[in-house]
């Protein structure tokens, strides 16, 4: 029989014992190694059964071992040293608490989070990122409060079947047996967010708190008894589901979000946001919700959106256009139309911040773009590829100026790095440690000490490896006794490469299969072997992403090459973990433009790994021609299967005359010297660089506090301020279209201009309605192209010198001639406004009719 309801009994702890509740309850023990310790010597066999998860030990220890624990003065003295350890970490100020302006809250709202293994609320990098993005916040003291949801069952877990397809399970997740707490009013009853739903439905869900370190993380719940089955299941699955049902989870997430932070804050009191983090579109509802909060007590809708702009900033995950979230129009229609309507936010404004070039479609990234001041990518390349992307939202503008920026990703050193590295590093470098700086240090530490610790955590993987390898085809029906194999799987010897990642086609799992031959002379090197680890998920509804993993299955199978070569299913944050620890060299060749960042080889590079990379995402920029390798890129190439040969092929060259040669070029002591001076220079040129810390405080000086200073100065004086501003962008946007540049005209330079000399302009603008102080006008000079188009042009403001009575202003400048070549300027006008965050902000741009001073020749 089956149970028709599955709940969690926790166990109730004796008085003695009572902080051992209190550091389960908060995940920092996921990256704190000396609480885990602690939770060890509870039992540490029931330790090792439940994965290292402390809350299924409490349910699960027996209640004669806790009482034997309350008597035990030696574990109730360590307990007390982690609990005050606990609470000076969550109270001691710390940098954030040293600036001067930063918010006092900034909410920030993602679909999915990886902390631990033990809260499975993450199926990729989005999620590991977000999970990272709040413990480095925690660290730094950055007063973080996140949103997301709880899925009852999580993502799905991954096995294969006889014939290596992927199979999908979804197991049954209960929040009582999760490290999480229901969210209850002062009366005890649960808290309970609402969202209308056409046709007089209503979404209700309940709401559980993780503390993540310093951080609260805010999880709602549909599964309530309030709400009907289709309800129920909102939170069923992450990434589950059809269009309607993803909408649903995205009006939770976003509207509900913003509820859930108000309840919070109400009953907590702790401090509301001033600012409004969105990762990636899934959550864009956020700004209608607080929208609507504004119009409903004091401004009007486009003074709302002003207000709610300043203070948001929208960060793009993807550099593709298949994967923003897309719904049809008149789905979104029906959510905020007809009967179901917002009083004060009319639904053609909604539809027109979501608008997009096909107009049934309405879209979500667009929505999260035109409803934040500031937005970004998660490297340089991907902040390029993101303004190329949605340069249409700003016409006219060149891309430079589109006002899309970007910080790169980083990682969570405490999550990430083997303990024995972070040892090491407290020991011989503990200003690394203590404040992220000594880098330059790594060079002092000994190639036997650090070859050693490498050789370490490579056999943990081996282990681990072959316990999953074995399960693995015992769930695909073999026998133990078929199974021998297993014991020499993989070698701890033998230099070891690591793929692991979601399986997307533009990832290109099955490029290093491209020459099957070639690959296995590569692994069966009598002298230079080759050893690959390979983990990764489809989603569900990708059948060409499951049939990539069924060709590295079935090449991984052979029987000649399956000891050098295995796919592990299942991939989760504890494998990521020993595969990012354990391997020398983390291969990533996904097709050109198309990672965003990537940052498990991040993850490698600070336990010691070398990265063998496409340059794409964090590579590109962080790249230094010595700090790993860069698989050559047929960028040009348009055949994508001739690209794939001559990619495929310059990664075999690598791996075979570059990678394997220097791994096994061993001194007299047996150790790769000039392997080890490699990897000293990939921790001391990446370490300080790809470190969650780092990222925070870029995000923190760049785009939080900034974000801080514009929503205070509007919300001022009862708003005023917004008042003024939407006041001053409506009166400036009707009036544009009689703004013109009527003439151009130069002197300063005769027949042969030289380096040196300045041009003079002047300008006549016809301003039509519109007053001086709304407009900058600007030369834009510099190096022009064969189509005489001006590249990466530099600006300079020119000066009203008279204004008429006919509205025509005359403008004066100094163009200064600092560069060989061709050279060319023009003029151009743009809104001005001293809280617009940028010049493109209004997407509005004037320039001459006719092109003006294009200088062909050569500047000498």
């Amino acid at each position: 029989m089956r149970a028709i309801r599955r709940f969690t009994v926790r166990t109730v702890l004796p008085a003695e014992l009572a902080a051992l509740g209190e550091l389960v309850s908060n995940l920092r023990w996921s990256w704190h190694p000396e609480t885990t310790d602690l939770f060890a010597e509870v039992d540490p066999d029931l330790w090792e059964q439940v994965g290292h998860d402390p809350v299924a030990l409490l349910g699960a220890v027996d209640p004669a071992r806790l009482a034997e624990l309350a008597g035990d003065r030696r574990f109730l003295r360590r307990l007390a040293d982690a609990a005050d350890d606990l609470r000076e970490y969550m109270t001691a100020p710390r940098w954030y608490q040293t600036l001067p302006e930063a918010p006092q809250t900034v909410a920030y709202f993602s679909p999915e989070y990886g902390i631990a293994a033990a809260l499975p609320q993450y199926s990729g990098g989005l999620g590991i990122l977000a999970g990272d993005h709040l413990k480095a916040a925690s660290d730094l003291g950055v007063p973080i409060l996140a949103v997301g949801l709880l899925y009852r069952h999580g993502y799905f877990t991954q096995s294969l079947s006889p014939e290596g397809w992927q199979l999908e399970h979804y197991p049954s997740l209960d929040a009582g047996g999760l490290p999480l707490s229901l969210l209850k009013e002062d009366d005890g009853t649960p808290v309970k967010i609402r969202i209308a739903l056409p046709e007089e439905r209503v979404l209700h869900a309940q709401l559980w708190v993780a503390q993540v370190g310093r951080v609260p993380l805010l999880l709602l719940d549909s599964d309530v008894a309030d709400n009907d089955t289709a309800a129920r299941d909102v939170t069923d699955r992450l990434y589950g589901g059809g269009t309607d049902h993803r909408l649903l989870q995205e009006l939770l997430l976003g509207v509900g979000g913003v509820r859930a932070i108000r309840a919070y804050c109400r009953i907590t009191g702790h401090a509301e946001p001033e600012v409004f983090h969105t990762n990636e579109g899934h959550a864009g509802f956020l700004g209608l919700e607080r929208i609507r909060e504004l119009t409903e007590t004091r401004l009007s809708f486009d003074e709302a959106l002003e207000a709610v702009r300043a203070g948001t900033v929208f960060t793009t995950h993807t550099p593709v256009p298949a994967g923003i979230d897309r719904f049809p129009v008149d789905m979104i229609a029906r959510q905020f139309g007809g009967d179901n309507a917002w009083p004060t936010v009319p639904v053609e404004r909604i539809l027109a911040l979501g608008a997009e070039a096909d107009p049934g479609r309405f879209n979500m990234a667009v929505m999260g773009m035109r409803l934040a001041q500031r937005v970004n990518g998660v490297s340089e390349l991907h902040g390029k590829v993101s303004r190329e992307m949605f340069k249409d939202l700003w016409p006219g503008f060149d891309l430079d100026e589109v006002p899309i920026g970007s910080i790169t990703n980083g990682v969570h050193a405490p999550t990430w790095v083997g303990r024995e590295l972070m040892e090491l590093a407290g020991r011989e470098l503990p200003s690394l440690l203590e404040r992220a700086r000594g880098w330059e240090g790594v060079q002092k530490i000994s190639d036997s000490d650090l070859w050693e610790i490498r050789g370490t955590l490579r056999r943990r993987l081996v282990d681990g490896a072959r316990a999953r390898l074995r399960q693995s085809w015992r769930d695909r029906g073999a026998s133990d006794a078929e199974l021998g194999w297993i014991d020499d799987a993989l070698d701890p010897e033998v230099l070891t490469i690591g793929f692991a990642r979601r399986v997307p086609s533009y990832k290109r799992l099955t490029l290093m299969l491209s020459d099957p031959q070639r690959l296995r002379s590569l692994l069966l090197d009598p002298v230079k072997p080759v050893q690959i680890v390979i983990a990764g998920k489809a989603h569900p509804a990708d059948e060409g992403g499951k049939k990539l993993i069924q060709q590295i299955v079935k090449f991984a199978d052979g029987a000649g090459v399956r000891h050098r070569i295995v796919f592990l299913p299942d991939y989760d944050m504890a494998l990521g973990q020993l595969l990012t620890q354990g391997c020398d060299v983390w291969l990533n060749n996904p097709l050109r433009p198309l990672e965003a960042s990537g940052t498990s080889g991040m993850k490698s590079a600070l336990n010691g790994g070398l990265n063998l990379s496409i340059r794409d995402g964090w590579w590109d920029e962080w790249y230094d021609g010595t700090n790993g390798w860069a698989i050559p890129t047929a960028d040009g190439v348009v055949d994508p299967d001739r690209r794939d040969e001559l990619e495929a092929a310059g990664l075999y060259d690598l791996i075979e005359h570059e990678v394997a040669d220097r791994f096994y070029d061993r001194g007299p002591d047996g150790l790769p010297r000039r392997w080890m001076e490699m990897v000293k220079h990939t921790l001391t040129s990446l370490g300080p660089k790809v470190l969650a810390g780092r990222m925070l405080r870029d995000y923190v000086v760049g785009l939080y506090t900034p974000a801080a200073v514009s929503a205070r100065a509007l919300s001022a004086d009862q708003y005023a301020p917004a008042r003024a501003f939407a006041a001053w962008r409506l009166r400036v946007t009707k009036a544009w279209p009689g703004l013109r540049v009527e003439h151009v005209e130069a002197s300063g330079v005769g027949d042969t201009p030289e380096v040196g000399a300045s041009l003079e302009l002047r300008a006549t603008v016809a301003l039509g309605d519109l007053e001086p102080g709304d407009v900058l006008v600007e030369a834009a000079y510099g190096r022009v192209g064969p189509h005489d188009e001006l590249v990466h042009p530099s600006y300079l403001g020119l000066t009203a010198v008279e204004v008429g009575d006919d509205g025509r202003a005359h403008y004066t400048g100094t163009v200064p001639l600092d560069r060989t070549g061709p050279f060319g300027y023009t003029v151009r006008v743009v809104p001005h406004h001293p809280l617009a965050a940028s010049r493109a902000e209004l997407g509005l741009i004037a320039v001459p009719e006719e092109p003006v001073g294009m200088t062909n020749g050569t500047l000498r």
